[in-house]
């Protein structure tokens, strides 16, 4: 009887979780070209030819009172991935992202009998370390995308691999910002002011609206200064209408050619996340900003260790980029730091070459398919 080709399940809760398995599950087609994959993620990962038993869409939110709403859906999801755990019975269990659902599905999967790889570790260095334990016995590998990582899980006797960040080596500023912002049609006069308000409707709906009114700040001092929303492609059409229909001066959203809109930028306001060092490596002077529900936020700040939460700020180990959280995320104090960026080119300049400290940081790339090998080692297949 013909040996069964290697079944890989993925599981990815968020826009940039997507993206990254779809990408390592190619290059781990081209290590192992009659791997099958199937799992819980998004478009990407089903162009990739992941077969998606569980949509991830709308899954993807942040705060414990954010979960606590969507509790019953993310409930069902969790359930339903573990039976399919238990009846498809993959060869390897890649968790991505995603922690604390992940965390749960891991365990489960691993009492089964089911090897796990968990990829992008679970900050657990920035809260609640004793938690580290618990991941130790919930999976087999943990794959982390920071070099400073690698001490902290081996200190507690977990098998752990630097990958490298799967955006390193990927992203590069634009040569000519000029020539590319005629090809987009946003002419060349005046500086370029991005917004990113982020990939998840919770996010969306508390910061985009201050942020559109930081934009009529700003254009209240810098009448030349244009605007531009790059739409995260887990955004409906409809979560940004309402808000740009209303918005006090003129934003042109886009969808296409995400990087090359974000490196025309002279500044970029963003939420925390993976779309921070997306600006950073393009070398983008931004501000970031967040906001949780205030329950969120208050147990959050019980259990965070470190004193920055923009990854810029912690690869750096210092701040380099300004953060504004919760109440200082206002139109006010974003504007004036936007404005200084836009009207101090010394300052901006010093933005921009302590980001290309953390350029150097992340490496040179190669993140996915290094990611895709320790996958094909686990699997048993290295020497195919």
């Amino acid at each position: 009887m013909a040996e069964r080709a290697p079944l890989v399940m993925l599981v990815a809760g968020e826009a940039s979780g997507d993206q990254h398995a779809a990408a390592m599950f190619r290059e781990l087609r081209r290590l192992i070209p009659e791997v099958r994959g199937t799992g819980m993620g998004g478009p990407a990962m089903s162009e990739a030819g992941i077969d998606i038993r569980v949509d991830s869409t709308g899954l993807g939110v942040i705060g414990l009172a954010e979960i606590a709403r969507h509790y019953g859906e993310i409930s069902r999801a969790l359930e339903a991935m573990k039976a399919l755990a238990r009846a498809e019975r993959p060869d390897l269990l890649i968790c991505v992202d995603y922690k604390e659902f992940n965390f749960r599905l891991a365990r489960a999967a691993k009492a089964a009998g089911i090897k796990v790889l968990f990829y992008v570790s679970p900050q657990v260095w920035a809260w609640r370390p004793g938690r580290v334990k618990d991941y130790g016995r919930a999976i087999d590998h943990m794959a982390v995308i920071f070099p400073f990582e690698v001490p902290f899980y081996e200190r507690h006797g977990i098998p752990v691999t630097y990958v490298g960040h799967p955006l390193a080596g990927k992203i590069a500023p634009v040569a000519d910002a000029g020539r590319m912002r005629r090809e987009l049609g946003m002419g060349e006069s005046g500086p370029l002011v991005g917004l990113l308000p982020g990939s998840r409707g919770n996010e969306i709906r508390r910061l985009l609206p201050m942020m559109l009114q930081t934009a009529a700040r700003i254009a209240g001092e810098r009448p030349d200064a244009r605007f531009v929303l790059i739409q995260a492609p887990s955004v409906t059409d409809e979560l940004l209408a309402a808000e740009l229909e209303a918005a006090p001066v003129p934003v042109r959203l886009v969808k296409d050619r995400r990087l090359d809109v974000l490196g025309c930028c002279d500044a970029v306001m963003t939420t925390s996340g993976t779309a921070t060092l997306e600006v950073a490596l393009l070398g983008v002077p931004m501000a970031i900003v967040y906001k949780l529900a205030p329950l969120s936020y208050w147990l959050g700040r019980l259990l965070v260790t470190i004193p920055f939460i923009g990854l810029p700020n912690i690869l750096a180990g210092r701040k380099i980029v300004q953060e504004f959280i919760q109440r200082e995320a206002n139109a006010e104090a974003v504007g004036t730091e936007v404005l200084r960026i836009l009207n101090e080119p010394g300052y901006a300049l010093r933005i921009r070459r302590d980001l290309a400290g953390v350029q150097r940081t992340l490496g040179e790339g190669g993140g996915s398919r290094r990611l895709a090998e320790l996958a094909a080692d686990l699997l048993g297949a290295s020497s195919r």
